[in-house]
């Protein structure tokens, strides 16, 4: 099983959602399924993920690696068996790349249905962590375990 998740710029949220469901992943001793970030623009192609982010994770003990921002091709896309999107604004532009599709899911599909909104803009990291935190545990119960 392939898992994409996308955000705007793949330096906060996204991130963040890969880490977090890799972390489960691996506590669980599942190898089957794979778990990747990326953006749906070409602003922060490169960049690690944004400061303050990684200093909540840091807070919460949660260990990662360097991180480069992508933006998800046609490929992954292809392969991906779930695109999990934290807003709207994500969806408008999954669909201006690849055209309307199943594969893609709000990632508090499993939830409340509410949007993650950008702490670039918030700056509310830590509140943006702790839903994707929730969205994260849903996601697993529902379509891995």
């Amino acid at each position: 099983m392939n898992i994409i998740f996308i955000c705007h710029g793949n330096i906060c949220r996204s991130p963040v959602g890969a880490i977090l469901l890799n972390k489960i992943l691996k506590e669980k001793g599942i190898t089957k399924v794979t778990v990747v970030s990326r953006a749906t623009s070409l602003e922060e192609i490169g960049n690690d993920i944004y400061p303050p982010m990684k200093r909540v994770l840091l807070s919460k003990g949660v260990s990662f690696d360097r991180h480069y921002a992508s933006r998800i091709t046609k490929e992954e896309f292809d392969a991906a068996d779930y695109i999990f999107y934290m807003d709207m604004n994500n969806l408008y532009y999954l669909e201006r790349l690849f055209g309307p599709s199943k594969k893609y899911h709000l990632i508090s599909e499993y939830s409340d249905n509410k949007e993650v909104e950008d702490p670039w803009y918030t700056d509310r990291f830590e509140y943006v962590y702790s839903l994707i935190e929730k969205y994260v545990q849903e996601i697993y119960k529902n379509v891995v375990e």
